[in-house]
């Protein structure tokens, strides 16, 4: 997967995903649902349109096999088995923020989740103790249960390395990367060892006032975070195996 089209999707995801905290944000705030539903839409489009834009620009500069409007496929937008199981993933996520974690603070399966996620992630346990202000509302379990579906679809999708690895291999005969094989399996490598430390390891969570984890940004840190990052670091193993021979 090219570098534009990796942006493309991360930027589609993150967009729909905090349209989707605002609306619930919205509604629960009191606000009617026709007076919701057209503003948030409205926002949520101009957002994806916009990140579209500079992607596409991007693309667009840094082409060099012609014009590109002319090699754009149909099945270019169709979600592989990977993107598939994302888009489920983060879907579950964000109504497990919504609708279950809120109303299960003290089920034991919950506590036993929050336990061994804090066992195994640094980032969860930097994250209660940023929580440590009172603020909870669910958002521990909410972040176990992201953790939980990341390292799902890492180990799925790293199962799959290879096999991923030669896709990338095809396209590149047929299109060549802009940026190249290598500065781009560079590139993705050190955003998934920024990612790591930030998210994983938690150093992010240090600089993040509490009072935010109840605002949006929170929502999509803790909902979609490790989830991205788990995307990342499968798209950085991927391309770095596209690099060698088959």
């Amino acid at each position: 997967m090219g570098m534009a089209r990796l942006l493309a999707k991360g930027w589609v995801v993150f967009c729909l995903f905090a349209g989707a905290h605002s609306l619930h944000m919205a509604l629960a705030g009191g606000t009617p649902v026709d007076e919701a539903l057209p503003t948030v839409g409205v926002c949520t489009l101009l957002f994806v349109a916009m990140g579209l834009l500079f992607v596409g620009g991007y693309a667009a500069a840094t082409d060099h096999g012609g014009a590109l409007l002319t090699r754009i496929r149909a099945r270019h937008f169709l979600p592989g088995f990977n993107e598939m199981a994302f888009a489920i993933f983060v879907g579950l996520s964000f109504a497990d923020q919504v609708f279950f974690a809120p109303d299960r603070l003290n089920d034991p399966p919950v506590q036993a989740l929050r336990a061994a996620i804090a066992f195994a992630v640094p980032g969860q346990r930097a994250l209660e103790g940023a929580l440590d202000c009172g603020l909870d509302g669910g958002r521990m379990f909410a972040s176990a249960f992201a953790w939980l579906l990341a390292i799902i679809y890492a180990a799925s999708a790293m199962s799959r390395l290879r096999l991923s690895a030669g896709l990338i291999r095809l396209e590149r005969t047929a299109r060549p990367e802009a940026l190249g094989a290598v500065p781009l399996a560079f590139v993705l490598g050190v955003a998934a060892v920024i990612g790591i430390q930030l998210l994983f390891v938690g150093s992010v969570y240090a600089f993040i006032p509490c009072t935010e984890y109840a605002e949006l940004p929170g929502a999509i840190l803790i909902g979609l975070g490790p989830l991205m990052l788990a995307y990342l670091i499968v798209a950085a193993c991927a391309n770095l195996l596209a690099t060698g021979p088959e």
